[in-house]
This record gives structure tokens, C-alpha cells and sequence, in this order.
């Protein structure tokens, strides 16, 4: 029900704009996340968002670079990532939560997660 698109190769200090569209108009008030897994680590929180309250959970990593948003007429949530770095290189997936309150850091709340897309950033 999540697919995610805009991952490539980019220059470090690049941006690049992820796309997560949802296939069900039900999933639009569930909180969604971007999650991340690099090659020998775990999958780790990147950002997440409730629309309905407007709270976000960011990773310390973001450092400021990464912001999350969403066009609800075109079923798709956004993460624009600038600034990128080697250590940014991993899968990105987007996952939607059903619950709607503070959203969470943990990946296991999630109930619906998208293939993910590759971001690789070069030195």
C-alpha cells in the first residue's frame, strides 16, 4: 500500500526528494515515518509526523537537513533531504502508523511500510 520512489546516487552535499505514495485514501490520517537501513545495522528512525497534531520525531543525524510533507490530493509523502553525506547512504522506507498521537521512533508501531528505495551518496 506504500511505494516509494526518488533514491539514486548523488554527490555528497547533493539533495534528493523522496516520494511515498499511499494507495489507500485511509492511510491519510495515519501518522507516517521515513525510516532508514544501512548495510549491518538496524533499521533506524529518520523522521515522523502525526498530521493531526503537526508533531514530529526527528533523528539527531538530521541535523536540520531533512524536512517531511505531503500532498494529500496526490496520495504522497515527502522527505527532502539536503545536504547529504556518505554516512546518509541506505534504504529508505516510508511506513504509515494507524495510531495518530505522538508519533513514534519505533519501527515495531508501524503496521504498513512500503519496498524502500536506495539512496547512495558519494564522497
Amino acid at each position: 500500500q506504500l511505494t516509494e520512489s526518488g533514491g539514486g546516487l548523488v554527490q555528497a552535499g547533493g539533495s534528493l526528494r523522496l516520494s511515498c505514495t499511499y494507495s489507500e485514501r485511509t492511510l491519510e490520517d495515519y501518522n507516517m515515518g521515513w525510516f532508514r537501513q544501512a548495510p549491518g545495522k538496524e533499521r533506524e528512525l529518520v523522521m515522523a509526523i502525526s498530521w493531526s497534531s503537526g508533531i514530529t520525531k526527528t533523528a539527531d543525524f538530521v541535523r536540520g537537513r531533512f524536512s517531511i510533507s505531503r500532498d494529500v490530493m496526490k496520495r504522497t509523502v515527502y522527505l527532502e533531504m539536503n545536504d547529504l553525506q556518505p554516512e546518509d547512504t541506505a534504504v529508505y522506507h516510508c511506513a504509515a502508523d494507524r495510531y495518530t498521537g505522538v508519533p513514534s521512533p519505533d519501527a515495531d508501531e508501524y503496521e504498513y511500510w512500503g519496498q524502500g528505495t536506495q539512496v547512495t551518496v558519494s564522497s
